[in-house]
């Protein structure tokens, strides 16, 4: 069987596991990393040279690390993947473009303010630069939203874009911080509430 080696409350590790409880794929789930520890054992290091979560690895000992590949290899390789993560070129580049601006643009913003809200104590908290990734992740929500103009989901039908966007559209809705009205964008949230994958290893307490 297969492993996702993580901790449950990590956004990354939860990207996997909703995946999972979208497609029915079984899987056992180890916790490594924070509290858990395992991270810097050499035995984990094999695996994933950054010491981070999460890991997949496969039953013949093969692991991927970074959770975006790890669920494009997942879309590849598990029956009902190809739904998420369709092979037709545009619009598997639509869904990429979205996974790609997640990294390279949302996930620094959303980690500053989940990180002052939750896992940084009281006296430590860095307002000024919490206030200024505040206002960068509601400018990027405010693109989303326009995106989501008549639409159920960020591309033509439930993806890996919803998945990985999901988990921080989460965290940017229970955390208490200034929000901008987004109907369209609070819609889409609502939505992905109701699947019982996200409600379950997504709609969590934040630790």
């Amino acid at each position: 069987m297969r492993i996702i080696w993580g901790r449950a409350n990590s956004s990354n590790v939860m990207k996997l596991l909703w995946f999972a409880a979208e497609t029915g794929m079984p899987y056992e789930r180890r916790d490594a990393g924070g509290a858990y520890g395992l991270t810097q054992d050499a035995a984990y290091k094999a695996m994933n040279p950054n010491a981070l979560v999460p890991v997949l690895q496969e039953p013949d000992g093969w692991a991927l690390w970074e959770s975006n590949s790890i669920l494009r290899y997942l879309a590849g390789s598990t029956p009902g993947g190809e739904a998420l993560y369709p092979a037709e070129a545009r619009a598997r580049a639509g869904i990429e473009r979205w996974m790609d601006w997640q990294l390279a643009h949302l996930s620094a913003p959303m980690t500053t303010i989940f990180f002052t809200h939750v896992r940084i104590p009281e006296a430590e908290r860095d307002w000024p630069a919490t206030e200024a990734a505040r206002q960068k992740a509601a400018a990027l929500w405010a693109l989303l939203d326009q995106r989501l103009e008549g639409r159920d989901f960020i591309e033509e039908r439930f993806s890996l874009a919803d998945i990985v966007l999901g988990i921080f559209a989460h965290r940017w809705f229970a955390l208490p911080v200034e929000r901008p009205e987004l109907p369209n964008l609070r819609r889409w949230y609502d939505g992905l509430c109701r699947r019982p994958g996200y409600a379950t290893h997504v709609c969590v307490p934040m630790t």
